[in-house]
C-alpha cells in the first residue's frame, strides 16, 4: 500500500514541478553564495535552504528506489540524479575540499526532469558515432596542415608554428576564426605572400565544411529521435483506442443483454 502511495506520488506531474523548482531555488542559493557580500547579510540562511533543499532531492532518490528499486538502477537518468546527489554528500573537507565547487551539477538534474532537455542530450548520444568519424576526419586535416605548417614556417614563426602542437593550437585558432586574418595570417604573409593558399583552404575545410557536418549529423539525430517519439506515441495512442473499443463493445453486449432480459421479462408479463 504504502509503494503504492509512493509511485502515483513520485509520478505526479505536481512532484515533478516542485522538484524542477527547487533545482532553480538551489542554484540561485548556489550563485548567491559565491557573493561575499550575499554571505555576509544571509549566509547561514543560504547555507540553511542548501541543506533544506539537498535533504529534500536525497528523500526524493530514496523513495524512487523504493518504489522500483531494480528499475531505478537500469534508468541513465536516475542514475545520473544519483551521482548528483551523492557528490554533493561526500564531505567538502581536506583533500576533497574542491568538491564544494562541483555542489552547482545538481542544477544538471533539470536536464533529466525537463522532457525538452532530455531529447536533446539524447540526440547529441545518438549523433556521437557520427560524430566521432567528423572527429577523425577533422583530425587528420589538423595533422596533415599541422605538419605542412611546421615545416614551412617554423624557422620565421617558432612562436606559432615551431612544433607540431604549437601549428595545431595556430590552426585551431584560425579555425574558429578568432584574430585570425590580422593577428596570424598577414604577418606571415607578409614573410610568405603565398602563404594564403594554405590557410584559406584549410577555413574552407574546417570552419565552412567539417564544422558544418557536425550540425548536420546532429540536427539528423534529433529528428530520427523525435520521430521515433512520435511513433512510439502513435502506438501507444493506438494501444488505447483498441482498448477504449473494447471495453465499448463489451459494454454495447451488456445493454444488449440487458434489453433481452427486459424484452423477455416484458413478454413473459404479457403471458401471464
Amino acid at each position: 500500500m504504502l509503494r503504492t502511495r509512493l509511485a502515483h506520488l513520485v509520478h505526479h506531474r505536481l512532484f515533478e514541478r516542485v522538484i524542477t523548482v527547487l533545482i532553480i531555488i538551489n542554484a540561485i542559493v548556489l550563485a548567491l553564495e559565491t557573493s561575499p557580500s550575499a554571505m555576509a547579510t544571509a549566509g547561514p540562511l543560504l547555507m540553511a535552504i542548501d541543506k533544506a533543499i539537498l535533504a529534500v532531492f536525497v528523500a526524493e532518490i530514496a523513495m524512487r528506489m523504493y518504489v522500483d528499486f531494480r528499475g531505478f538502477w537500469r534508468d541513465p537518468w536516475r542514475l545520473f540524479d544519483f551521482a548528483v546527489v551523492a557528490v554533493a554528500l561526500i564531505p567538502a573537507s581536506g583533500p576533497l575540499a574542491v568538491l564544494r565547487a562541483f555542489r552547482i551539477l545538481r542544477v544538471l538534474r533539470l536536464v533529466s526532469t525537463v522532457p525538452s532537455m532530455r531529447r536533446v542530450v539524447n540526440g547529441l548520444l545518438q549523433a556521437m558515432p557520427g560524430m566521432g568519424a567528423i572527429v577523425l576526419l577533422l583530425g587528420l586535416i589538423f595533422f596533415v596542415f599541422s605538419v605542412i605548417s611546421t615545416k614551412l614556417y617554423a624557422a620565421t614563426f617558432p612562436e606559432w608554428f615551431g612544433t607540431i602542437g604549437a601549428s595545431s593550437y595556430t590552426l585551431f585558432q584560425i579555425m574558429t576564426l578568432e584574430s585570425w586574418s590580422m593577428g596570424i595570417v598577414r604577418p606571415v604573409m607578409e614573410a610568405f605572400p603565398w602563404s594564403w593558399a594554405l590557410f584559406v583552404p584549410f577555413i574552407v575545410m574546417t570552419a565552412f565544411a567539417v564544422l558544418n557536418l557536425f550540425i548536420g549529423v546532429i540536427v539528423d539525430a534529433m529528428q530520427a529521435q523525435q520521430s521515433a517519439e512520435a511513433h512510439d506515441e502513435r502506438e501507444a495512442m493506438s494501444a488505447e483506442t483498441a482498448t477504449i473499443l473494447r471495453e465499448v463493445r463489451a459494454l454495447r453486449a451488456e445493454v444488449a443483454a440487458l434489453r433481452a432480459d427486459e424484452h423477455e421479462d416484458g413478454l413473459a408479463q404479457e403471458a401471464s
